[in-house]
């Protein structure tokens, strides 16, 4: 089981009946091939409709946020950017999930550029970081150079300040309580050492820490 596998089955476990959640572009996605049988939430996609579903039958002019082929479940409503912009600035997404660059002790978020690099824009993040109630950030613990994604303060530009409620990695789940950053749960085959070796952030260690448990 790959990391992002890993990140994408935990992050399934997050969601309770009723839902309305969004997942955004990337290994968010992936979120939706390991959400439990007997869970029944609304995918809401921000390019414009409510019912994200797996492929039924290709179409070509039916995609996602992030441009890849989707499918719709049975009610699902389509409408304009407008209007989907409206639901998540006005409070109704129950949960996001997004990918990260970085994250800090801070609850602070950078995902949307590269300094240097071509930006092809912000997209909705920012906008779902403000307007949803609960802010999952799902990303790799450290990045291809083996350095720490998971700060003391963020380096690269910020797409929100004090907004992530939860932080998933693949070595273990991080909770943001009061303006400090708590050790949930660690990954099965990892240990308290080898998270704190791998984390330049400050944070508290749960006296009920726990496995990391997933989704089947």
């Amino acid at each position: 089981m790959n990391a992002k596998e890993i990140i994408a089955r935990r992050v399934a476990l997050e969601f309770k009946n009723g839902d309305v959640v969004n997942l955004g572009i990337g290994l968010p996605t992936m979120v939706a091939n390991y959400l439990p049988q007997d869970l029944d939430i609304t995918l809401q996609s921000e390019n414009g409709f409510l019912g994200l579903g797996p492929i039924t039958e290709p179409d070509p002019n039916l995609v996602n946020a992030g441009g890849q082929p989707c499918g719709m479940v049975k009610g699902a409503a389509m409408f304009d950017s407008a209007t989907s912009f409206m639901f998540i600035r006005g409070g109704h997404v129950d949960m996001c999930v997004l990918g990260g660059l970085q994250v800090d002790e801070n609850a602070n978020l950078a995902n949307w550029m590269i300094p240097g690099k071509m930006v092809p824009g912000m997209g909705g993040a920012m906008d779902l970081v403000t307007g949803a109630k609960k802010v999952i950030i799902a990303m790799e613990h450290c990045a291809k150079d083996g350095s720490s994604k998971v700060l003391q303060n963020c380096s690269l530009p910020l797409t929100a300040v004090h907004a992530v409620s939860m932080l998933v990695t693949e070595l273990a789940v991080f909770e943001f309580v009061d303006g400090q950053m708590h050790l949930l749960e660690i990954a099965e085959g990892c240990d308290l050492a080898t998270v704190q070796a791998k984390t330049e952030a400050n944070f508290i260690v749960s006296p009920k820490l726990k496995t990391m448990p997933l989704a089947h």
